[in-house]
């Protein structure tokens, strides 16, 4: 048996029990794969992370992100948390402000910003959904043609068939069809308030194929939607978007645009739980 330090964080959200719970185990190099993912089978959260020294020069750490199923290259609210949860524990960046992770996507690079940190939207492909298969996930999300707007696929990492909605609203009224979902793809919708509210867009995400019906708070989904939609005309730079709403989180995702054109995802991070996991 060996013993890691072990870390409870609720991403995305200021308020405690509101965003997206990740399970961080620090100084994991010790465990093997099937271990990993025997532990984030039990923890059944959306994904857990395994902190390990870095094997590239410029990281600061390097990450392995696990859901209930299976191993992800990289993922939104993983990257913030697992860099939380890492200064909290009294790692210190390399580069002051500025924390590099390493994971299998790559070096993603995260920036400081006093309570909150932001993470750069990892390149992300984009590409047309088959006119058949748009219309059988929006049957199995309950939802009219009419009400599609535009469909993509969206690959950060984890891989998105993604619908833009006509309104909020119609991504809130979603009442999906979990079984017809996991035969297709995860799957994320979008769409946007009324103008003159503090969030800018309403996201979901169905994830049954990988063991998570719907996720709480999705960083790489908002990041994927970022680049996509600002690119496409239909975003301005910076606006906030809310998830979890229907399952009773409250979700912010801040997302900017640099002077360079750089989209950043950003929200703040709290940890609600501290202690020893023995394994």
């Amino acid at each position: 048996m060996n013993r890691f330090d072990f870390t409870q964080v609720d991403v995305f959200t200021d308020t405690p029990l509101r965003g997206n719970p990740l399970a961080v185990v620090h100084g994991a190099d010790t465990l093997d794969d099937a271990q990993m993912q025997d532990f984030a089978r039990w923890t059944n959260l959306s994904e857990t992370t395994f902190l390990l020294a870095p094997t590239l020069p410029e990281a600061d750490y390097r990450v392995r992100i696990f859901t209930p199923d299976g191993e992800l290259p990289f993922a939104g609210h993983p990257t913030l948390g697992s860099c939380h949860a890492w200064l909290e524990r009294g790692g210190v960046p390399r580069q002051a402000g500025r924390v590099v992770q390493q994971c299998a996507k790559g070096l993603v690079p995260i920036r400081l910003q006093g309570a909150q940190a932001a993470f750069a939207a990892p390149p992300s492909r984009r590409e047309p959904v088959e006119p058949a298969l748009r219309a059988r996930a929006a049957a199995a999300l309950g939802l009219a043609p009419s009400q599609v707007l535009d469909a993509r696929w969206l690959d950060n990492g984890p891989n998105w068939l993604t619908l833009r909605l006509d309104h909020a609203r119609s991504v809130l009224a979603i009442e999906p069809d979990h079984a017809a979902l996991k035969a297709l793809a995860t799957v994320g919708v979008v769409g946007a308030h009324d103008p003159g509210g503090d969030c800018a867009f309403e996201v979901r995400a169905f994830a049954a194929a990988a063991g998570v019906p719907e996720d709480p708070v999705t960083g790489s989904l908002n990041a994927g939607f970022a680049l996509w939609l600002s690119r496409a005309g239909h975003l301005p730079g910076n606006y906030v978007a809310r998830q979890g709403t229907v399952l009773g989180r409250n979700g912010r995702v801040r997302i900017t645009t640099d002077e360079s054109g750089d989209i950043w995802v950003g929200g703040t991070s709290r940890i609600l739980v501290e202690g020893t996991l023995t394994l």
